[in-house]
């Protein structure tokens, strides 16, 4: 069984901003930090709404569905309430965060993501990064229209494509990865990662010994610090939280238990702590998750009797007649279902139909590409999604020009790539 024997945490505001927005939980099981936006009031306000409804709605025994599905509707619900309160209260209009959480389970790893935080593992000495960020930096780096070398030093590498709040609906990345003997792990905000590069964080995470060799290792507490300060060193343009795990093998399995969620104060918290008391004496923990049995995994695999069974039992006997009343009622039931059927087929068939036309209009103050039909059915059902969101700010798209060229008008997706490419390399366009 997996068990952390091993973790600590920092948070620190950075140099150059007048609080912190950060948040964090760090308790195992569980490590999440959120990344608030949207001012130095409203941005607080959501990072900690985040960890906090994620961790109050992890724990008791009665709970369905596996850990991965619990994380992940919890992030959900984190995202109805943060945008619920920015619509309801002008104070916190437009805020949002980042949230990455890991999960450390009896054998595996659960990662729930969304933004521009991130996770990182170290196995044997190599740093890995295991979540992708929503950026629109990256987007351009997975499109081959920038070089992470570019994307590192872009004018807009701080625009994120998807955080909580913002919208409605957000989706969300998940995933069960499996864990070695001796892995490394690290959550952080963005504070650390646009001061560092990859190679710098991984000298400062090195310290262990080789593989197969004694050795004394450099304690997390110490790596935490030397990471915070460096990215202070070199700026300190954003605040900073990290938090670092490890994960060994232990023959007693366990659930574990957390409670402590952090919201920064002050200028630093620093903590180190060995791993939970198996006894679970620990008095700070407030919710016990279980862990995941293998009847989750087969859960999905199980059905019901089907209708063929049914068919089969009502042709085994000789057919009596049946009267005409009965048969005329049967139809008549039939008859909506009829309707209902030749309904869901028009919408259906005009709703793939919308999906190969496309439009330009704006996303985050951004010139968006979208694909579908500028319309917006009840119950807040959309008929398009964003296809590419551009680099051009509206404010530069000449005034002359933006009637025209944002009119939601439907196009082809070769001409509303055209048109936002050419507006990407400063040329004249003509919608």
């Amino acid at each position: 069984m997996l068990r952390v024997i091993e973790y600590a945490q920092r948070t620190d505001t950075g140099r150059q901003r007048p609080a912190n927005e950060d948040s964090f939980v760090a308790r195992s099981p569980l490590f999440a930090v959120a990344d608030g936006m949207g001012g130095a009031q409203a941005g607080e306000v959501a990072s900690r709404m985040a960890v906090e409804v994620l961790h109050e709605g992890l724990g008791g025994a009665g709970t369905d569905g596996t850990v991965a599905e619990r994380l992940r509707d919890q992030v959900v619900e984190a995202n109805h309430r943060i945008h619920e309160r920015a619509q309801s209260d002008t104070r916190n209009a437009g805020m949002g965060t980042t949230l990455t959480a890991a999960y450390v389970d009896e054998r595996r790893l659960v990662v729930v993501h969304v933004g521009d935080s991130r996770l990182y593992r170290v196995r044997d000495g190599v740093l890995e990064r295991l979540t992708r960020d929503h950026s629109l930096v990256e987007e351009l780096v997975r499109q081959g229209r920038l070089t992470p070398e570019e994307a590192a030093e872009h004018p807009q590498r701080s625009i994120i494509t998807r955080a909580l709040g913002p919208e409605s609906e957000v989706a969300v990345d998940s995933e069960v990865l499996r864990v070695q003997d001796g892995d490394l792990f690290m959550v952080c905000s963005d504070g650390l990662t646009a001061m560092l590069s990859d190679q710098r964080i991984s000298d400062l995470l090195a310290g262990d010994p080789p593989p197969g060799e004694r050795g004394e290792r450099v304690p997390l507490h110490q790596r935490v610090d030397a990471l915070v300060d460096a990215a202070n060193e070199a700026g300190g343009r954003d605040n900073i939280t990290v938090l670092l795990f490890r994960v060994e093998n232990d023959e007693v399995g366990q659930t574990g238990a957390f409670g402590a969620v952090g919201s920064p104060v002050g200028e630093q918290t620093t903590e180190t702590h060995p791993g939970p008391d198996p006894r679970g004496s620990d008095e700070q923990a407030t919710a016990v998750m279980p862990a995941v049995s293998p009847a989750d995994l087969d859960r999905e695999a199980r059905r019901g009797d089907g209708d063929g069974s049914r068919n089969l039992i009502e042709a085994s006997g000789p057919r009596q007649p049946r009267p005409a009343g009965k048969r005329k009622r049967r139809g008549l039931r039939a008859g909506p279902f009829i309707v209902l059927f030749l309904v869901f087929c028009v919408l259906i068939g005009g709703y793939f139909a919308s999906q190969t036309v496309y439009f330009i209009g704006t996303n985050r103050g951004l010139v968006t590409v979208y694909r579908g039909l500028p319309y917006e059915l009840p119950f807040g059902l959309r008929l398009y999604s964003s296809n590419y969101p551009s680099s051009v700010p509206v404010d530069e798209v000449p005034a002359a020009l933006r009637p025209k060229l944002l009119d939601h008008q439907t196009r082809s997706l070769e001409d509303a790539n055209s048109l936002v490419s050419a507006l990407e390399r400063g040329e004249v366009v003509t919608p």
